[in-house]
C-alpha cells in the first residue's frame, strides 16, 4: 500500500495552500494518509530558532487546517483512523478499527501488535521485553558503537507496573476512543476510581475535558466524543505521569498538541 504523510502548522502555511495540497493527495488516491502537526521545538532543534514566530500558524488556524483535512478526506471516502490517520475502507487499518485491534507505536497507527519492536538506525526507539530504548542521534556515534560490538543505545527506561497500566489506558483511548474501566480493573487487579482519583478529577471537574464535551465518563467507561477526537492527545496527557513531572520545569520539553 502507499502511505503519504502531511504536516500542518508549517511556517507561512495558509488554509488555501493546504487545501490545494490535500486535494492533490486525494487525487493520487493513496491507501493511507497521516496528518501530523508541525513540531516546533527550537529548544531541541537549534535551526528552528531561525523561523520567525510570526510565520507560524496560531492555534486557531491550525485547528482550521486540521478540520478542513478531516472534512476533505472523509468526504472523499477515507475513514478517519485514530487521531491523525486516514485509510480507504478496504485497507487493513480500517478493518483493524472495526475489530478494535488497532495499535499505535512511535511512528503512528499500525495493525502490528508484536510483543517486541527492535529499533534500527539513528534516534530509533525500540520496545523490547518491557523496556524502551532510544538509539544515539548522530550517525558517527551509531556506527562507532556497532563497530565496537555495542548496542548504539543512548537512553532507556524499564517500565514498572504503573507504566504498563497507563500505557494500556492511553493506547485504548488513542486507538479506540474508548476505555473499558472494568476491563482495566480486571486485567490489573486494581480499583480504577482509587488508583486514578486525581486523573478522574481532572477529566470531570470544572473547565475539564468532560465539561467541554470532549469525553463522557461513567463508572464503566471513558468515551471520547466526536469533538474530543481532535483533542485526544490532551485527554491522554492527564494519564501521563512523566509529563506531569516535567510540567514543573521552566524549559519546555515537548511540542504543543495544537
Amino acid at each position: 500500500s502507499v502511505n503519504i504523510d502531511l504536516i500542518y502548522g508549517l511556517p507561512y502555511q495558509t488554509a488555501a495552500g493546504f487545501t490545494r495540497t490535500v486535494q492533490q493527495v486525494i487525487a493520487l488516491r493513496p491507501e493511507r494518509v497521516a496528518v501530523y502537526s508541525f513540531a516546533y521545538v527550537p529548544w531541541i532543534k537549534a535551526h528552528m530558532k531561525h523561523i520567525p514566530t510570526e510565520a507560524l500558524p496560531d492555534g486557531t488556524l491550525k485547528l482550521e487546517l486540521l478540520g478542513l483535512t478531516i472534512d476533505a478526506f472523509t468526504g472523499a471516502g477515507y475513514r478517519a483512523i485514530g487521531m491523525d490517520h486516514f485509510a480507504l475502507p478496504e485497507d487493513e487499518l480500517s478493518r483493524a478499527v472495526e475489530a478494535r485491534t488497532l495499535h499505535r507505536n512511535f511512528m503512528g497507527y499500525t495493525v502490528q501488535t508484536a510483543r517486541d519492536m527492535v529499533a534500527l538506525g539513528i534516534s530509533g526507539i525500540g520496545d523490547v521485553q518491557g523496556a524502551y530504548a532510544q538509539n544515539v542521534k548522530k550517525l558517527p556515534e551509531y556506527y562507532a558503537a556497532l563497530e565496537a560490538g555495542r548496542f548504539p543505545i543512548e537512553r532507556g527506561i524499564a517500565l514498572d507496573a504503573d507504566d504498563v497500566v497507563r500505557r494500556h489506558i492511553i493506547t485504548n483511548l488513542m486507538c479506540n476512543f474508548h476505555l473499558d474501566v472494568r476491563e482495566v480493573e480486571r486485567l490489573f487487579d486494581l480499583s480504577f476510581a482509587g488508583t486514578f482519583a486525581r486523573e478522574l478529577a481532572e477529566l470531570t471537574g470544572p473547565d475539564s475535558p468532560a465539561a467541554h464535551g470532549l469525553i463522557e465518563v461513567t463508572r464503566e467507561t471513558i468515551e471520547v466524543t466526536a469533538l474530543g477526537r481532535r483533542f485526544v492527545r490532551n485527554v491522554c496527557m492527564v494519564f501521563d505521569r512523566y509529563l506531569r513531572a516535567k510540567a514543573t520545569q521552566e524549559r519546555p520539553v515537548f511540542s504543543r498538541t495544537v
